[in-house]
């Protein structure tokens, strides 16, 4: 009985000491997240960008079809 008591205790020890060593600089992980945002914001505008132009070349071409078809009466 000593000797599984021993060995619980053992375990136990083992678990916490290899759950403590995983803390992350706050600075490291502030960049991280600033990283992160800034990656997804530029994504976003470049989207955005990417939808502009295509709004603009549909509303070229619209106007290019009204011209031709005024050009065929």
């Amino acid at each position: 009985m000593k000797k599984l008591v021993l060995f619980a205790v053992a375990v136990v020890a083992i678990s916490f000491a290899s759950c403590g060593g995983n803390k992350v600089d706050p600075q490291v992980e502030k960049q991280r997240i600033e990283d992160s945002i800034k990656a997804a914001t530029e994504a976003e505008a470049a989207k955005l960008q990417e939808q502009a132009l295509q709004d603009s070349l549909a509303k070229v071409q619209a106007e290019a079809d009204s011209i031709a078809a005024a050009a065929k009466k």
